[in-house]
């Protein structure tokens, strides 16, 4: 019967929410419940303060001038609205997937591929760019500190100051990959760790620079119109991504129909906060000319109001800061594939989990070493403007996700509902599309690129080796033979 609608649905035969549910059953590929509420929306945290903030700020005032504070206000509220799909989403999905399975269980098993391809290329690419952010911070620290630094060839990526090869970025991410393969608890209680430091930080940041505010450097307020802003804006939403990683941990979460949209909500809206206050008071502190550029932004601000050893401690944690957002964001690209995995439309082998840890060892040490490669040659710039687009997409699809399933499932059981629908989804999806626009042709034609050679993977396999065109039900005792 599966196989039958699998067929009659064609490319947008739909996996039924119940069936999802019961994938997780698989013996083979069962994931652990071991995660809280306080440790999910840590993970949120976690996964969105990082290098959008402590870098990206310095690549994207010059395009707002003081008005960086309103890219950062459009910005959040885009994010806001999208946050409200997730939570409703995740709360009724309750599997590993994110939007990949939103997709699937909406619009069909063609949109949930594309969704989820391009997810692999965003949570890749992000991981990438905040781990050569890292090496940047890495370096500063240890000039200030010891009065030492690497050489440019194995500091930065080709393309930047003379580098070949970004040592620091690549050690990153694959002792990340180490703590991620030894469990989720344990990958979890080091991230809760790790956010709390950076926390502390950021606000400490925020009181010290308020005592330098100066108005004088809030004029000319606008210099570039809104224009200016928006471009911005679609720049700074890097600093933003993460709060859907806490989506991908659907099937590890105790209590997923309460904690998941608490946590995505509660994350997103303590960063909101934290980011307003930190561009407005470094905004004001320094002239946005002398931010203009700044691979630490933060620090520079700090060291031009005397504060010397807190300009070290914004570096420390910013490395910190860093490392919780590669751990999470690396996780939650291994969830995503782990999803695609176990519906067959990747190699099903790469499901399997370790019998001890629960964890997807293969896919999680596949991805820390290709990322580390990523990261180790890749410039910074070109790796955000990739990840903004991926992002936006997997944002469009979601909320468009919510006005589906209340069409197609009005009797699922929601431990959150999005108001106004589809008002609020709408408006969700506009924005995000109003975002896309202002990227430069050039990232639109990489991102192309990157989901043309998607399709050409799923036709030839993925749409031949699919568990639900295959109408193949979950046996909790199977066993995956490799």
């Amino acid at each position: 019967m599966a196989t039958q609608d699998a067929t009659r649905g064609g490319l947008f035969a739909t996996k039924p929410v119940d069936r999802l549910v019961a994938d997780t059953e698989d013996a083979t590929s069962q994931l652990k419940r071991a995660v809280g509420l306080l440790d999910l929306t840590a993970l949120g945290i976690g996964a969105i303060i990082g290098t959008g903030i402590f870098v990206i700020l310095g690549e994207a005032i010059g395009d707002a001038g003081p008005a960086i504070i309103l890219s950062f206000v459009l910005a959040g509220v885009t994010c806001a609205f999208s946050a409200l799909a997730y939570a409703e989403l995740a709360s009724s999905i309750p599997v590993s997937g994110s939007a990949y399975t939103y997709g699937y269980a909406t619009m069909g098993e063609l949109i949930a591929w594309i969704i989820g391809w391009d997810l692999i290329l965003e949570y890749g690419v992000s991981v990438a760019a905040v781990a050569v952010g890292w090496g940047q911070y890495f370096n500063e620290l240890l000039d200030t500190l010891f009065g030492l630094s690497l050489p440019d060839a194995i500091a930065n990526p080709p393309g930047q100051e003379g580098g070949k090869f970004n040592l620091p970025a690549v050690f990153l991410v694959l002792a990340v990959t180490a703590v991620l393969i030894l469990g989720v608890r344990e990958s979890a209680r080091a991230n809760s760790v790790m956010v709390m430091v950076k926390v502390a930080i950021v606000i400490l940041f925020i009181i010290l620079a308020f005592t330098g505010f100066d108005s004088g450097n809030l004029t000319p307020f606008n210099p570039k119109g809104f224009d200016g802003v928006v471009t911005a804006a679609s720049v700074i939403f890097f600093a933003y991504i993460g709060f859907d990683a806490i989506s991908t941990s659907g099937e590890e979460v105790n209590k997923p129909a309460r904690d998941l949209p608490i946590a995505i909500i509660a994350s997103l809206a303590v960063c909101t906060i934290l980011y307003i206050l930190v561009s407005t008071t470094a905004a004001a502190a320094l002239p946005y000319t002398k931010l203009d550029g700044q691979d630490a932004p933060l620090a520079e601000v700090l060291k031009s109001l005397d504060f010397n050893w807190a300009a070290n401690l914004i570096s420390f944690g910013a490395l910190v800061a860093i490392t919780s957002v590669v751990l999470t964001i690396l996780y939650g690209q291994t969830r995503i594939m782990f999803a695609m995995c176990r519906d067959g439309l990747l190699p099903r082998a790469w499901a399997k989990v370790s019998e001890r840890r629960r964890t997807p060892v293969r896919i999680t040490a596949a991805f820390g070493i290709l990322i580390a490669i990523l990261a180790a040659f890749v410039p910074l710039e070109e790796i955000a403007k990739l990840v903004n687009i991926g992002t936006l997409f997997a944002f469009v699809i979601t909320n468009i996700g919510v006005i589906v399933l209340r069409r197609t499932r009005p009797d699922l059981e929601r431990g959150f509902k999005v108001p106004l629908v589809p008002l609020f989804p709408i408006i969700g999806a506009g924005l995000a599309i109003f975002l896309m626009k202002y990227l430069e042709q050039a990232t639109w034609f990489r991102f192309a690129g990157w989901l043309i050679l998607g399709l050409i993977i799923y036709f030839l396999y993925g749409i031949r080796h699919s568990r639900l065109r295959q109408g193949e039900v979950i046996n909790p005792e199977a066993r995956l033979d490799g």
